[in-house]
């Protein structure tokens, strides 16, 4: 498995087209499938995909909502249903950020942003993609996208991903604004299986600011995974480094306090791993009480944020507390992410 950027653009080099199209060049016998420009892929959906919903529908279908990823699915869907059943209309569900909903509503290319749903919405029109035949586009935040499938199995059990949330979502829009009962298709397309620790996690869901917790109006509103609420990453005094090294890893984190009953006695970063290990891979084995820093700068959370400030100028992690009871770390990257949320709600 070859793993590529996702913040260059259509043309660069480590852009996923461009780079299995070299690759494929590159690749003595390989075959580049093209998914994107490939006449086979909306012929299979022309030729499959179409009648099978227009049989189970008794060739009763209103509109159909569907998202744009190499356009092959709207693309071969409008093709049988322009002969079969020119009454369907096309919706197309796009993550805001896409391009595709601008071309739909001004013609127009619009203004690239991001987004966190996968498989659907593009920085570019894919040339399989009719979109002149869209009826209507509705643009589907990252938070509705995935409140929606989170509720998709909350409700009726289906474990969908972040794609399916976005179509459910129109869908639904679409539904709403009808005055008469209409006969809706849409389509769970992917699995929610591998987002089982982002859109299913709920604290993934709380530092991308898509679920607010209440504020308290104190430091503890910087606290990214409280411990109050289970979601602190830990280490013991006895733990090895090799064990450290493992959640720093399996969590994306820097650096783990460390607690003995129930009291923090230290912190271990990613450069007490590097000093102590360094020359040696053997002192992986060592306890983290060898290897942690036993400066711990902790706060109250009723403190000001100007003392917050200060030591984190000093390029170090506080410790915020309640009285004595410990309840999270708070970084820079924790300030950040709390800023920006308050921003995005």
């Amino acid at each position: 498995m070859l793993l590529t950027r996702s913040d260059v653009n259509k043309g660069h080099p480590a852009y996923y087209q461009d780079y299995a199209r070299r690759l494929a060049d590159e690749t003595p016998g390989a075959f580049y499938i093209d998914q994107f420009n490939n006449d086979a892929n909306p012929l299979a959906h022309a030729t499959s995909t179409a009648p099978e919903l227009y049989q189970q529908l008794e060739g009763d279908i209103d509109a159909i909502v569907v998202g744009v990823g190499s356009g092959g699915t709207l693309g071969g869907l409008q093709a049988w249903f322009a002969e079969h059943s020119p009454k369907t209309e096309f919706i197309l569900a796009d993550p805001a950020g896409s391009i595709l909903a601008d071309q739909v509503d001004t013609g127009r290319y619009g203004e690239t942003g991001s987004w966190l749903v996968e498989g659907i919405g593009e920085d570019f029109i894919p040339p399989l993609a009719r979109l002149e035949g869209v009826h209507t586009a509705y643009r589907v935040s990252d938070r509705e996208a995935f409140h929606t499938a989170r509720q998709l199995l909350q409700v009726e059990g289906v474990l969908a991903g972040s794609s399916t949330g976005t179509l459910l979502s129109a869908a639904l829009r679409y539904c709403r604004a009808q005055s008469r009962p209409k006969r809706v298709v849409t389509f769970a397309c992917d699995s929610g299986n591998k987002y089982l620790s982002k859109m299913f996690n709920d604290d993934w869901m709380r530092q991308q600011g898509l679920i607010a917790r209440p504020e308290q109006g104190d430091l503890s509103d910087f606290i990214a995974l409280r411990h109050d609420e289970g979601a602190t990453v830990t280490a013991a005094p006895d733990d090895t480094l090799a064990a450290v090294f493992t959640r720093m890893r399996l969590y994306d984190i820097s650096q783990l306090p460390v607690l003995e009953d129930g009291r923090v006695v230290g912190i271990v970063d990613e450069w007490d791993l590097i000093r102590h290990v360094q020359g040696d891979r053997q002192r992986f084995s060592l306890p983290v009480s060898e290897a942690m820093s036993r400066h711990v700068e902790t706060l109250d959370k009723r403190a000001p944020e100007s003392e917050l400030q200060a030591i984190l100028d000093r390029g170090l992690v506080a410790v915020i507390a309640d009285n004595t009871r410990f309840l999270g770390l708070v970084t820079r990257s924790d300030v950040l992410t709390a800023w920006r949320n308050r921003v995005a709600q």
